[in-house]
């Protein structure tokens, strides 16, 4: 819910500013340039007030970043394409699809925040470092919860850590001016080396018998 709060600017005296447009601002320019492209009197000169009311209101840089990734989180993004999907090729070609619709959303920025907004950094912004780590972690391993529907979680895993890489290199071309029919092509590359891809310890490939069916067999990780 948005919120009002009072602030002191000391050469105007007291002003209010809508809490949840500041963290919108901060989150579109964290997105356009990085942690380390934005400074604070950039922060403060688009929100619209002083840098004393900034830290009052959110403890300090590093804590708007965070309020701004956590509002980023809320975005559609990559995990989205998997909620729908009956086979592995659908959950591979819907995350990836999905990755690419917000990657390049002409209402967004070009590229992902967790991605690219902190790669490299000063010492002193490591915790930051390490969250955003953590962020691409969580989502890595929100794939393979997904993939381990049709594959065993060995392979899942394998094959997630691939898919996250995908997705940050479509999250570059997209910073980089990649369009999104350019991007489409990337997936249609990934989708042919996912279809042609052997099978392991004797089930059946891809295909209407394929390594859905013989997963079904036996007791899935959800039975």
């Amino acid at each position: 819910m948005a919120m009002d709060k009072k602030v002191r600017d000391g050469r105007r005296g007291p002003r209010s500013f809508n809490r949840d447009v500041a963290v919108e601002t901060a989150m579109r320019l964290f997105w356009r340039h990085g942690y380390e492209g934005v400074s604070v009197a950039d922060l403060t000169t688009a929100i619209g007030i002083a840098p004393p009311s900034l830290y009052a209101a959110f403890g300090s840089k590093a804590g708007l970043f965070r309020e701004a990734l956590d509002r980023y989180a809320l975005r559609p993004g990559a995990l989205d394409g998997l909620a729908a999907a009956r086979t592995l090729e659908e959950a591979v070609g819907g995350l990836l699809r999905a990755a690419v619709r917000a990657v390049s959303d002409p209402d967004g920025e070009r590229g992902c925040m967790v991605s690219s907004g902190l790669i490299q950094c000063a010492a002193e912004h490591d915790d930051l470092a390490r969250d955003l780590l953590a962020r691409r972690r969580a989502m890595r391993d929100a794939i393979a919860r997904s993939l381990a529907r049709w594959i065993d979680p060995p392979e899942a895993g394998e094959m997630a850590n691939y898919l996250a890489t995908v997705l940050q290199g479509l999250a570059v071309q997209a910073r980089d001016g990649a369009d999104r029919a350019a991007l489409e092509g990337i997936v249609a590359r990934v989708m042919d080396g996912i279809g042609a891809r052997p099978p392991r310890d004797g089930a059946a490939g891809p295909g209407p018998q394929g390594r859905k069916g013989a997963r079904s067999s036996r007791p899935s990780a959800r039975d």
